[in-house]
């Protein structure tokens, strides 16, 4: 049964960067600008992008899972601390808490690995 959780989870910690990497290929000058007007280079942009879906279907499939984990908790701390950071708007702040959550989420990945379900162990590296 754990091994079905461990899949789960790791599903539903993906989706959210799979669609938002996705959805900023889609609104890419938008999100470019949004980038630039928040202080962060928009240049940037391309390695957001490429993290979020090639991190997302990683964390899915289990492989390379603890780098991944790792990059995607930073990832969800800068980024919370960097577009999130009006702690006097309530959105805000849940925003940044859902980001320290996620973060959490992805050091207990990167503390346990994958799990039973995953690329890793069916080719004996996890």
């Amino acid at each position: 049964m754990n091994r079905y959780a461990e899949l789960t989870g790791r599903i539903l910690m993906s989706l959210i960067f799979i669609s938002a990497g996705a959805n900023k290929i889609v609104g890419y000058a938008g999100t470019q600008g949004y980038m630039d007007s928040m202080g962060v280079p928009g240049i940037l942009l391309p390695l957001v992008i490429a993290l979020e879906l090639a991190g997302g279907v990683a964390m899915i499939v289990g492989y390379r899972t603890r780098l991944f984990a790792l990059l995607l908790a930073g990832f969800c701390i800068l980024s919370g601390a960097l577009f999130h950071n009006d702690f006097a708007n309530q959105v805000d702040m849940i925003m940044f808490m859902k980001n320290l959550a996620m973060a959490g989420g992805f050091l207990v990945l990167f503390a346990n690995g994958p799990g039973e379900l995953s690329l890793e162990r069916k080719l004996g590296k996890g």
